[in-house]
């Protein structure tokens, strides 16, 4: 992203003569995520940005003119999307569906595409396509170094019916088999665990620290808190601990796609 916005607001936070830690204690924000804005490292939430205009006074410049605002993705995940294409590493949690990095377009179309009141083909192409854009971050390898854990009802959960389960599963397959990603699948059989509250991503970077992403039902948040951060990343791995390893989780893909028709 460009970082006109980020200097702007250091310059506007300097002129009001206020420390970064100043500007946080009075926009409700910590410190290092008031940094990184500045730095052109992260965008802020539209919620973050008034909070922002109001500590300033600057009437409602911030939230008017937030980078990529006509990105096709929720308000609430647009941070976490600026995030995921600087990550050294992305750690994914998926409990409903495949993550959006590697969805086909068939299937980000089936999830997309069905919601209430329905929305438009025009719109439901933009945001299919602002889906698979995501996915350019898997061009340039090694980095970002991708790791899955994929809950077993998202494969058993067909979506889109059994041809795009099909060749999705099978993605997933060619992912694993290129070397480019890891998946590791939790088998319905465990019962709980310890991720099972909603979707997790784990994100770490060459020159800021980790973040966590979680998301349920119509929000989700950026954590840079390093306590919950840790707790996170802690809880991620106590899951992995009880997932299938690489070799049966791609043992197991392999035969839902066949079950669901692949030759």
């Amino acid at each position: 992203m460009s970082n006109t916005y980020g200097e702007w607001l250091r310059e506007t936070r300097r002129a009001a003569g206020l420390t970064q830690q100043e500007l946080a204690d009075a926009a409700v924000m910590t410190r290092s995520h008031i940094a990184h804005i500045e730095a052109g490292r992260r965008v802020p939430s539209k919620e973050d940005a008034r909070r922002l205009d109001t500590a300033l006074n600057t009437g409602n410049v911030l939230s008017s003119f937030l980078p990529d605002d006509d990105a096709a993705v929720a308000d609430y995940f647009e941070s976490a999307r600026v995030l995921e294409q600087q990550a050294l590493t992305i750690r994914e949690f998926a409990l409903s569906y495949i993550p959006g990095i590697l969805q086909t377009e068939r299937y980000a179309r089936a999830i997309l595409g069905t919601s209430f009141p329905p929305v438009s083909e025009e719109e439901c192409d933009r945001r299919v396509v602002t889906r698979l854009e995501r996915a350019g971050v898997l061009d340039n390898p090694p980095n970002p170094a991708v790791w899955v854990l994929l809950d077993e009802a998202v494969l058993r959960r067909s979506v889109g019916g059994p041809d795009v389960m099909a060749k999705q599963v099978l993605h997933l397959v060619e992912l694993v088999q290129s070397g480019r990603v890891r998946v590791h699948v939790m088998p319905l059989s465990l019962g709980f665990h310890p991720l099972m509250d909603g979707m997790l991503t784990l994100m770490t970077f060459e020159d800021q620290p980790p973040v966590a992403y979680s998301e349920g039902l119509r929000m989700g948040k950026v954590h840079d808190s390093p306590s919950v951060v840790q707790e996170l990343q802690s809880r991620y791995a106590l899951a992995l601990s009880d997932a299938l390893p690489l070799k049966e989780s791609l043992a197991l893909l392999r035969t839902t796609a066949k079950d669901y028709g692949s030759q």
